[in-house]
């Protein structure tokens, strides 16, 4: 007879050995400017975010790419500055915690501040309207670090079509795809060592990229369009040629792009609170993906939950990228931070040796499951190294 007991017991010290001994990195985090900006300190714990310093040790998280981002309201002469203001304040955080957390600026700088147990930070630009339109801006950002340049976030450029864009047939400026600006820009990524990240990017965007990159790309935050069908997501076409680049796909934790089912329990939860969220769309008229997330903040923790994906149909999508393009070309790119929910089990930057269980019971190797934590990531920054 199976002691479960014990089974169990082995299982956790496995798990916890494979996760704490390995590297273990996301490609993507919005906190920087989901609660840093706000004044909060993460190098302390703080209850209304999902990540801080403290909960990335604790999810052994030793490699932690932080999101530059603002959304299509800054253009042209305000974008630019929020993303310095930005890089400003992610320089302070490590400024003042130089013991927990230090900037990295190449692969053999990150293996060795790990091997000091500290966390190692990188960021990526999310979103090519940050640049303005100006190549003296890609370099300035360059200059400062930029490890990716996600070429589009939901709003196109001038240079280049997004995924939320094309997926409106109505659109025809710009043109889908990218413009011959747009692929100086991709030429001048790969010879500054910087990646071109394609989650957000339409799928003309994405192939332009792809014809015109000499090296490895990275999707770092988008899941498996024939699991969910999300215009955000990749379809099998895109994996593979992911895959046939070298490139790596970062799986996405948020709900909606795991479980096209996710969206009408929205739905139907908002509407049940329908006065609330009335009141609550009146502070963001301008920017109606933040209703959610501040009607979670007014709810119970159990409604909240209960409308959330399980865990194994986040990891349904990891075994898809694997089945599809192969155990080298998947990472994680959590989007904590940037959204209102998340797979159950992923409450916050503290819960990755879930995944590490969960690949285990899968039986996934620790070889591989190392790749999946770190290793794939770590190869690809190396590949656009200069």
């Amino acid at each position: 007879m199976l002691n479960t007991e014990s089974t169990n017991s082995s299982l956790e010290g496995e798990c916890y050995d494979l996760h704490f001994s390995s590297i273990v990195a996301d490609a993507h985090n919005d906190v920087i400017g989901s609660h840093t900006m706000k004044g909060r300190d993460i190098a302390k714990y703080v209850k209304e975010a999902q990540t801080d310093l403290v909960r990335l040790k604790e999810g052994g998280v030793n490699l932690q790419i932080f999101s530059i981002f603002c959304n299509q309201k800054y253009g042209k002469g305000t974008a630019f500055n929020y993303a310095n203001a930005m890089i400003d304040a992610l320089d302070e955080v490590i400024r003042t915690n130089q013991d927990k957390i230090s900037f990295a600026k190449n692969v053999e700088e990150i293996r060795r501040i790990v091997s000091e147990g500290k966390i190692a930070a990188l960021f990526g630009v999310e979103g090519g309207h940050m640049i303005e339109n100006n190549i003296d801006y890609l370099y300035a950002l360059a200059e400062r670090g930029m490890k990716y340049l996600t070429i589009t976030w939901n709003n196109s450029t001038e240079w280049a079509s997004s995924a939320a864009d094309e997926a409106k047939s109505t659109i025809d400026t710009p043109p889908k795809g990218l413009s011959l600006e747009g692929r100086r820009y991709i030429r001048e990524l790969n010879r500054l060592g910087v990646i071109a990240d394609l989650s957000h990017a339409g799928e003309h965007t994405f192939y332009d990229v792809l014809e015109e990159s000499t090296k490895p790309v990275l999707a770092s935050h988008s899941n498996c369009y024939a699991l969910a069908p999300h215009s955000r997501n990749l379809k099998d076409g895109q994996i593979k040629a992911i895959a046939q680049n070298g490139g790596v796909i970062g799986i996405n934790f948020y709900s909606a792009f795991i479980d096209p089912g996710y969206q009408l329990r929205l739905d139907n939860l908002m509407t049940r609170h329908s006065d609330l969220v009335k009141e609550i769309s009146h502070r963001h008229q301008h920017d109606k993906v933040y209703v959610p997330r501040d009607l979670f903040t007014r709810i119970s923790k159990e409604e909240v939950d209960s409308i959330r994906p399980p865990l194994g149909k986040l990891i349904d999508h990891l075994d898809y990228i694997v089945n599809m393009a192969g155990i080298d070309h998947v990472c994680i790119g959590s989007d904590f931070d940037g959204a209102e929910s998340f797979s159950g089990g992923m409450d916050d930057v503290s819960c990755y040796p879930l995944i590490t269980k969960e690949l285990l019971n899968r039986g996934y190797t620790h070889v591989d499951i190392k790749k999946i934590l770190g290793e794939n990531l770590l190869r690809i920054l190396a590949q656009n190294e200069i």
